[in-house]
């Protein structure tokens, strides 16, 4: 069981958000499911939560049962006054800003889910999680908890044209940008997509997480098909193979093709190896040797290597990981 709450504020009085909504439904509609259609999380989404009381109970509903994953997404409002932190509500006020940062870590510190997933876009979001807010020196990020926030615990996040700068970022990472090479989308590899994209100038996203092991939170289509990557092994018997080439692993390399040819011309079988091959190095899985290209390590009779990724994929494969 994997569910999302997903949570969109535009609507504040004295304060309105123009992207916050946008943020809720373009991430909603993505989550749910995977890049082959599958079913991914079952989301709830909320847009202009009126209240801290419905928020808080809300949040509260997420984190209960035995889940394999509870998601929280929030874009709106973020408050400190550096002691606590809040996601604010529509009906703060001066005393109250909306749910504690550190309410929501003692849910999902407290929750039975397997992973819990908090994602925030909203101003001085890197507090969630931080001692500040729970007193101590150290804090306190319970067992399965991740947190990935839009900007550091004294810095504003972004609106740019209709969504938060965090959440357009968030969203690209999750369609596919922070894929692995089997299709695979962690929290790690949004964070690292999302560090990326903003430079040292920008607002700075944070990650925090106490997991020993990441589940994906979306699946696309791989690069190269699994049943094709598990082949690996096949043609690199050890990862320090050099698999030799020559002329009839290219396809062009038939005489009834207006083209020079050489002999050994093309082998049916070689071609369809070395169209495999080309997949592995589209990828930076393997590398021609003495060549600059696959295409000239076949025609020279050269031949091919794993790289240092090839590597690790090869290994995963080996231990029948993959």
């Amino acid at each position: 069981m994997r569910k999302a709450l997903v949570v969109g504020i535009n609507d504040y009085p004295s304060a309105p958000l123009n992207g916050c909504i946008n943020d809720a439904i373009a991430v909603a509609s993505l989550i749910e499911s995977n890049g082959d259609g599958s079913p991914n999380f079952g989301t709830l989404l909320k847009t202009d939560v009126a209240s801290k009381g419905e928020l808080r109970g809300l949040i509260s509903e997420l984190f209960k049962g035995k889940n394999d994953v509870a998601l929280f997404y929030f874009s709106g409002h973020g408050y400190t006054d550096g002691n606590s932190s809040y996601i604010v509500t529509p009906d703060f006020t001066a005393n109250d800003y909306g749910v504690s940062m550190d309410d929501i870590l003692k849910m999902a510190n407290d929750s039975q889910a397997t992973n819990k997933v908090i994602i925030l876009d909203c101003c001085y979001s890197g507090a969630f999680g931080s001692p500040s807010i729970i007193g101590g020196n150290q804090a306190f990020i319970g067992e399965g908890v991740t947190i990935l926030t839009a900007s550091k615990k004294d810095e504003s996040s972004v609106e740019l044209c209709g969504h938060g700068v965090f959440t357009t970022l968030l969203l690209e990472a999750l369609r596919g940008g922070a894929a692995d090479i089997t299709g695979s989308i962690t929290p790690g590899s949004v964070y690292s997509y999302i560090d990326q994209a903003l430079g040292p100038w920008e607002q700075r996203p944070v990650f925090k997480t106490n997991i020993s092991q990441f589940l994906p939170l979306r699946v696309i289509r791989p690069a190269v098909p699994k049943e094709i990557l598990r082949k690996i092994i096949k043609y690199f018997p050890s990862p320090d193979t050099q698999l030799a080439l020559d002329p009839s692993y290219e396809f062009t390399n038939d005489p009834t093709i207006e083209h020079e040819v050489k002999q050994p011309y093309a082998d049916p079988s070689h071609v369809e190896i070395f169209k495999e091959l080309q997949k592995f190095a589209s990828v930076g899985l393997v590398e021609p040797v003495g060549s600059d290209h696959m295409y000239f390590a076949a025609m020279e009779s050269k031949s091919c290597k794993l790289t240092a990724l090839g590597w690790h994929y090869w290994r995963l494969t080996n231990e029948k990981r993959i």
